[in-house]
Formats: structure tokens, C-alpha cells, sequence
């Protein structure tokens, strides 16, 4: 509708142009910190943070080199989480996103994109830090999220930036290592299957909207129930890799990991459009998490 749309753009002008929108008085630092760490999308960000470290340190490196590593995928991931809000502002505006801090005037967009390319140009030293090698890898992986954010969500070929960058994530611990090996293809395979998992899980509360703002990505072209299944069989083939790929019999934990990653995967596909499948999807990596530090411990 006309209206709406002209409505729409003098909105998200003001919210692009406003240092602070929908207050009368300027927020405090806190504030505005609290409004930033919203807007980076904390919990995905904090849990590949955390699965780096993880397998950083089960990969053996040192703290100093496990700093570094970690440090840089902290970083990569607070870009994309604010370049991701950032790219995004027009449509959640269109579609009432009020639980986003640039929607809801908490944060400015100027501040955001200021954010968003302060944290990747930290990201860039402290991944070359960690070797030429590793640090264009983990790059390249970033650049993978970056272009997601600004153009392939929006086509059939949303999933691959998330399948890229997790399957690379395990290359930038590995070859950061004295050696510069890389890692074994059952653990790329399995951490490329769980980011594709993550995508389809991560869209399914917001396929609507994104279907009435113009987001086309597989996960929207496939609707939600199928978007659902295609999540549960990437995140029970990431976990199914994870546990059959490495050498030597199948340990008892991993049995079981299959068992309850199984289950739990078809009590959230009970629920396709909630936000249950992406925290099961969580759930999931956390406990794939804890197998993959007693596999790799030297």
C-alpha cells in the first residue's frame, strides 16, 4: 500500500538519521551499550564464541593463542550480528519488529553501522594473528556472513554463507596450530551441516514477515514445515557425522547423543514456527560441543 510504504521510508529515514530515536533525553552509556549488545544478536554470537573456544582449547592450543582465536571470532560475530540489524532496519520496520533496538529507538543506526565495522576492523589483525593461513580462512568465512546479511538471504542460496562459514570455523582453530594442518572432513562436514541446520531453525519464527518485505530465502520458498524437517535432518546428520566420522568404535556418549538429539529434534518439529527449533538447534551444539573436546584432546 502506498500509504504505508511512504509511512515506512520517512520512518526508517528519521531512525537513520537520529542519533537516539524515541526518547527526549539522551541514554547513558549503559544504556546505549545494553541497546548495542541487543542488537548484535547475543545469543547466536555467544554461542559460536563458545564453540570456538571449545575447540580451541580441545584443539590444544595455549591461552595465548586460544585469546587471539577466540578474540577474533567475537569479533567477526558482533560484526555480523550489527550488520545484520543494520541491513535489515527498513524491513523490521515494515513488519513492526518493536523486540529490535533500531526499531524500537533504543539504538541508532548510525551507531550500529559505527559498531558493526569498528568490530570487523578488529577481527581483521587479530585473525591474521593466528597465522596468513587461518586468518583468511576464518576472512573468508566472515565475509561469507557479511554477504548473507546484504544480499544472499534474500535468494535460493541463503543457506550456503552459513554452511561456508561454520565449515570453516574448524580450519581457523586447526590451522592456527604449529603445522598449519588442516581439520579431518568428517568435523568440516559436520559443522558445515549444523550452520546449514541453524539457518532453516534461526528463520522459521520470521518467515511470514520475511515473506511480506520480500525475503526470499530457501527457508521461505520451502515454507515452514518443510524448513522445520530440513533443520531437524541437517542438525541430526551434523550430530550423526560427529559421532560415526572420527576413527575407533562409537563411544556410549555418542550413542546417546544421537538418541536424544533425535528425540529432541521431533519434539520441536511439533512447533515449526516458534523459536523452539532454533534453541534446540543450540541445545544440539552444546552437547555436540562436548563430544568433539573429548574427540580432539591431544
Amino acid at each position: 500500500m502506498p500509504a504505508r510504504t511512504t509511512q515506512t521510508t520517512q520512518t526508517a529515514q528519521a531512525h537513520e538519521s537520529s542519533p537516539i530515536v524515541g526518547s527526549t533525553a539522551v541514554p547513558g552509556a549503559v544504556a546505549v551499550a545494553g541497546a548495542l549488545v541487543a542488537a548484535c544478536h547475543p545469543l547466536p554470537a555467544a554461542a559460536v564464541t563458545l564453540f570456538a573456544a571449545a575447540l580451541t582449547a580441545a584443539a590444544g592450543h595455549g591461552p595465548a593463542g586460544t585469546a587471539v582465536t577466540v578474540g577474533a571470532v567475537a569479533a567477526g560475530q558482533l560484526s555480523v550480528g550489527w550488520c545484520n540489524d543494520r541491513a535489515d532496519l527498513r524491513r523490521d520496520l515494515a513488519a513492526g519488529r518493536r523486540d529490535k533496538p533500531l526499531v524500537a529507538g533504543t539504538a541508532s543506526a548510525v551507531a550500529v553501522t559505527w559498531a558493526a565495522g569498528l568490530a570487523l576492523l578488529i577481527c581483521v589483525p587479530l585473525s591474521l594473528a593466528c597465522g596468513l593461513l587461518a586468518g583468511s580462512v576464518h576472512l573468508l568465512g566472515v565475509a561469507a556472513a557479511w554477504a548473507y546479511n546484504l544480499r544472499l538471504k534474500r535468494t535460493a542460496a541463503s543457506w550456503l554463507p552459513y554452511a561456508l562459514a561454520f565449515g570453516l570455523l574448524p580450519a581457523f582453530v586447526t590451522l592456527g596450530l604449529p603445522g598449519t594442518s588442516w581439520p579431518p572432513p568428517w568435523l568440516t562436514a559436520a559443522a558445515a551441516l549444523l550452520g546449514a541446520g541453524a539457518h532453516f531453525a534461526n528463520v522459521l519464527p520470521d518467515i511470514e514477515d520475511d515473506l511480506a518485505t520480500g525475503v526470499v530465502g530457501l527457508p521461505q520458498r520451502l515454507g515452514a514445515r518443510a524448513s522445520a524437517a530440513a533443520a531437524g535432518l541437517l542438525v541430526l546428520g551434523s550430530t550423526a557425522t560427529l559421532v560415526v566420522g572420527p576413527p575407533g568404535p562409537v563411544t556410549a556418549y555418542g550413542r546417546l547423543l544421537l538418541v536424544m538429539t533425535t528425540a529432541a529434534l521431533l519434539l520441536a518439529a511439533r512447533r515449526p514456527t516458534g523459536r523452539l527449533p532454533f534453541l534446540t538447534t543450540m541445545a544440539v551444539a552444546g552437547a555436540d560441543v562436548i563430544l568433539l573436546v573429548v574427540e580432539l584432546r591431544p
